[in-house]
């Protein structure tokens, strides 16, 4: 059964997927371009931070930061290469998206690449009901980026 905590930082298991995340994200966007958090960036206070696991196996991570009273971005999702296709990257999301509205949020949006490596996220995402918006919050228009939201009224 799956189940989704808050992310333990100390947890080696959690750093090492987490360390995946970045290098791969960076090593399939132009340098400038990858805007994944580190470990640091996802202890900020203004993150809520989650493992999804089953049993003792960490299937994934995802995290909800919030940008406004408003507004939130999807940041950090990232399923383990050997785990995927076992849903848990949609329950992550559905419980990303479930938490951004009980914090009152009505919109929340998400950065991933423009490059070929990330099609399947950027399918993921639109089979949950997200678009193509122009960059939001700090972001500037990049050819590398790719912006998507989803309106949560």
């Amino acid at each position: 059964m799956l189940r989704i905590v808050p992310g333990d930082f100390s947890d080696p298991r959690i750093v090492a997927l987490l360390d995946t995340h970045v290098t791969s994200a960076r090593a399939q966007t132009a340098p400038g371009s990858a805007h994944a958090l580190d470990l640091t960036g996802l202890q900020s206070p203004d993150v809520l931070f989650w493992a999804i696991w089953e049993d003792d196996e960490l299937l994934g991570v995802g995290a909800l930061k919030q940008l406004s009273p408003t507004e939130g971005e999807v940041k950090s999702m990232h399923t383990s290469q050997s785990t995927r296709r076992r849903g848990a990257g949609s329950a992550m999301l559905r419980h990303i998206i479930e938490s951004a509205r009980k914090n009152g949020m009505t919109r929340l949006s998400l950065e991933t690449g423009s490059w070929d490596y990330f099609i399947p996220a950027r399918t993921f995402y639109q089979h949950h009901g997200f678009i193509e918006c122009p960059p939001f919050g700090d972001y500037k228009a990049d050819p590398h980026s790719v912006f998507m939201t989803l309106d949560l009224t």
